[in-house]
């Protein structure tokens, strides 16, 4: 019987080009690494259930103006779900229902903004 000879490998240890990133030490820190990395929440499965609810929660009625949610985006009167407080990428607060209302998109394109332009300017 023949013995198979054991040739050495043709590829060579090479070193890795991945590097582990420093872990951010203060809060300063953490907070421009989250802002810097900017996860697609709103394309997951997860949010769309949480949307669905939040909505279902506040009977498809616009909580700043009242205005029943009928409408078919891009309609002034269809269903946003808006953060109440900013997440800024924090999941804690992206996630938390209670952080969420149920506005129409003419509200939340248009008020909302303006809200938000005027807090940070």
């Amino acid at each position: 019987m023949a013995r198979l000879k054991q040739s050495a490998p043709r590829l060579g240890q090479s070193a890795t080009r991945l590097r582990r990133a420093p872990s951010p030490t203060s809060e300063a820190e953490r907070l421009a690494e989250r802002n810097r990395i900017r996860p697609n929440w709103y394309g997951t499965a997860r949010w769309q259930k949480l949307r669905w609810a939040a909505l279902v929660r506040d009977g498809f009625v616009c909580r700043q103006t009242g205005v029943a949610l009928l409408g078919t985006y891009p309609a002034s009167d269809s269903p946003a779900v808006d953060h109440i407080d900013p997440h800024h990428w924090d999941p804690v607060l992206f996630w938390d229902i209670e952080n969420l209302q149920s506005v129409t998109k003419a509200w939340h394109d248009g008020e909302k903004q303006r809200r938000e332009k005027g807090a940070a300017g």
